[in-house]
């Protein structure tokens, strides 16, 4: 299971995914070098999660003019959801390309626990996220999904961090 977000970090995460877990690295008997990879058809399929964080409708400390209407939260909702279609299509078509077979997923929680809970539901063998280098106070103060994950999610946590430039 391979999570993505609107993140840069996330659809490396996924391409280093295909890369280095789903394809076959074969090396040319006679030249001795590496032939293009293929997909390795023991390696199943990847499943690519996206969680939609829930939208609130108060704010507080409440005052009537920060109520939002109903109608103001179901558009607001299906924002997110064609969001996280169009996100998990971009992802969708890197695999495909890749030729991996894929399936997508969208859940509605909180992302860290969210992840975790599907990894349990699932049976997941590998749950995958990127990660975006918060330094120590911002993961203290915001939280991290990866080091969340790694310590709950009940599968091996792999983190990708994204390349040094």
């Amino acid at each position: 299971m391979v999570a993505v977000d609107e993140s840069d970090v996330s659809l490396y995460a996924l391409k280093w995914t295909l890369e280095h877990v789903f394809k076959k690295h074969v090396v040319d008997p006679v030249m001795g070098e590496e032939v293009d990879p293929e997909p390795d058809p023991e390696q199943g399929m990847v499943t690519l999660v996206h969680a939609i964080e829930p939208f609130e409708r108060y704010t507080f400390p409440a005052e009537p003019s920060m109520y939002t209407s109903a109608s103001m939260v179901e558009s607001v909702r299906k924002a997110q959801h064609q969001n996280a279609v169009e996100l998990l299509s971009r992802a969708f078509q890197i695999c495909r390309k890749a030729k991996i077979k894929a399936e997508t997923l969208i859940l509605e929680g909180d992302t860290k626990e969210m992840l975790c809970q599907a990894v349990e539901e699932m049976h997941f063998d590998l749950l995958v996220v990127g990660s975006r280098g918060l330094g120590a106070i911002k993961r203290a103060f915001l939280g991290s999904v990866s080091d969340f994950c790694a310590h709950h999610a009940k599968c091996p946590v792999l983190i990708v961090k994204p390349p040094h430039k």
